[in-house]
């Protein structure tokens, strides 16, 4: 498809991330030149852009943690560090010459559809309104941070900050710093912060299983058989793949026959890690390995045993102006506060309000959870699709392998709707229904409904964040755009 025929078919993309970068990679592949990418931030990169704390790295194995059609010889290690990552995806953007149709530093206030014209309105920031024939959203789930709401928190008088917006005009070196969590975030901060600091408080809600991360240097005569030889790194990144499907059903699945198996491998990783009995005991987890998120570290335990590092277990009463109080009575004097308390799950609601066909907000169809027909899209919303929308998150492997195939999914639509001269595209009702019946049907089979609390869950204990599957059925199954299952209106 040439793009002199798509001058009247402008396409608008939300956020600069993996997702947003891909889908404008894909379209300029495929000759569609006639999108916009609009990011709210002034710089590409998504999650790798702002999270800049000391340890931040990904916890996917950088040669499945890419796009596959542009692989990077060049990792320095096997668990690439953020600021890698960052280079990269601004690598990416420079190379398919992306930043001509980027509108940086501008938001989106409202998307609304004109059932007549069939188009989405977008009211930026800046005053500006974005016309589109498609919207592709890729703003991501675990965008904003999510701050703890504990009594007193807003009086601290010392540094305060999150992980995921870290400030690097504080040094806290010799400070004494209280870290609250200990998730993802937090196993990656707590050892490097525990170098410097005169004294590290880690307080901990709950145990995290942690499994072994076996990180290692990427040696340079590997780099250079990958520059030399691609296909090296493709069937690299090939096993690596099927090695984490292959771990799949151990981490899905409620069978605490298959979890065990996990859960003594990460023991014996904390008995060899940690050398204080007491200590390890209240890092030893009580649930099935699984139902929350997977976390990989090899030196998270090891940093309790320095003399520096304590691990608070009993719950935060109270934050005063320079100590934190718990539920036992001790008052803990520190200097800064570090919030390692994840994100706010940008799943369950619209970043925006999205108003799409009769009037109806995303917000009132979602009012009973966030659902989607495979994760992409969503009945009354039509020319709308989303990447990495409901029940497209993998527990066990790359989020990229989802990422793809939805961009691909979405792709297929908007060279019909162009060739075809097609108004609006609009999953059926009914076809959404039975998709999203089956997979909460089979949710109630994964280990993430089997009891642990976690930010996967809505209030109601269902679960609309994850695919209860593995990756490689997810894209056969989102693999073809498929005419009958939407409501198509010729232009």
């Amino acid at each position: 498809m040439q793009a002199s025929s798509t001058p009247d078919f402008p396409i608008a993309i939300l956020g600069a991330g993996f997702a947003g970068l891909g889908m404008g990679i894909q379209l300029k592949k495929a000759g569609i030149l006639s999108f916009v990418i609009i990011e709210r931030e002034d710089d590409v990169g998504g999650t790798w852009r702002d999270n800049t704390y000391p340890g931040c790295a990904c916890d996917v194995p950088s040669d499945v943690y890419s796009y596959s059609f542009e692989l990077n010889p060049d990792w320095s290690r096997a668990f690439s560090p953020w600021d890698e990552i960052r280079d990269y995806l601004r690598d990416c953007t420079d190379k398919y010459k992306l930043r001509d149709h980027m509108r940086l530093g501008v938001a989106v206030n409202e998307a609304r559809f004109d059932e007549e014209a069939g188009f989405w309105n977008l009211s930026l920031s800046d005053g500006s309104t974005v016309t589109a024939r498609a919207v592709v959203s890729g703003l991501g789930g675990l965008v904003d941070p999510a701050y703890p709401d504990i009594k007193g928190i807003h009086s601290f008088a010392g540094e305060v900050f999150h992980t995921a917006r870290w400030n690097h005009d504080y040094d806290v070196a010799g400070k004494r710093v209280a870290v609250i969590g200990t998730g993802a975030s937090a196993i990656q901060v707590v050892p490097e912060v525990a170098k410097e600091v005169a004294k590290l408080s880690v307080f901990q809600r709950t145990a995290a299983w942690v499994f072994p991360k076996r990180d290692y240097i990427v040696k340079e005569s590997t780099k250079k058989r990958y520059r030399q030889f691609p296909f090296l790194q493709r069937a690299v990144r090939l096993i690596k793949y099927w090695m984490s499907e292959f771990v799949g059903p151990f981490v899905i699945l409620d069978s605490p026959r298959l979890s065990g198996v996990f859960e003594r491998i990460s023991a014996r990783h904390l008995d060899s890690s940690v050398v204080d009995a007491t200590i390890r005991e209240k890092l030893r987890p009580d649930f099935q390995f699984g139902c929350k998120r997977l976390l990989i570290s090899d030196d998270y335990y090891p940093a309790f045993n320095r003399d520096n590092v304590e691990l608070v277990t009993s719950g935060i009463e109270e934050i005063h102006a320079n100590s934190i109080e718990t539920a036992d009575g001790v008052d803990h004097p520190i200097d800064a506060l570090i919030l390692a308390t994840g994100y706010q799950l940008g799943l369950a609601t619209a970043p925006f309000p999205i108003i799409g066909r009769d009037g109806r907000s995303l917000d009132d169809a979602w009012s009973d959870g966030a659902v989607a027909y495979k994760g992409v899209s969503v009945s009354g919303f039509p020319n709308w699709f989303i990447i990495m929308g409901p029940n497209t998150g993998p527990g066990h492997t790359s989020v990229l392998v989802y990422t793809e195939a939805q961009i691909r999914h979405a792709l297929q639509a908007i060279r019909k709707m162009i060739a075809e001269d097609i108004k609006t595209v609009e999953v059926k009702q009914d076809v959404q229904d039975t998709y999203n019946t089956g997979l909460q049907k089979r949710m109630k089979h994964t280990v993430w409904t089997s009891g642990c609390s976690s930010w996967y869950l809505n209030e109601d204990g269902s679960n609309h964040s994850l695919y209860p599957g593995l990756a490689f059925e997810y894209v056969l199954r989102v693999r073809n755009f498929k005419p009958a299952d939407y409501q198509i209106v010729p232009s």
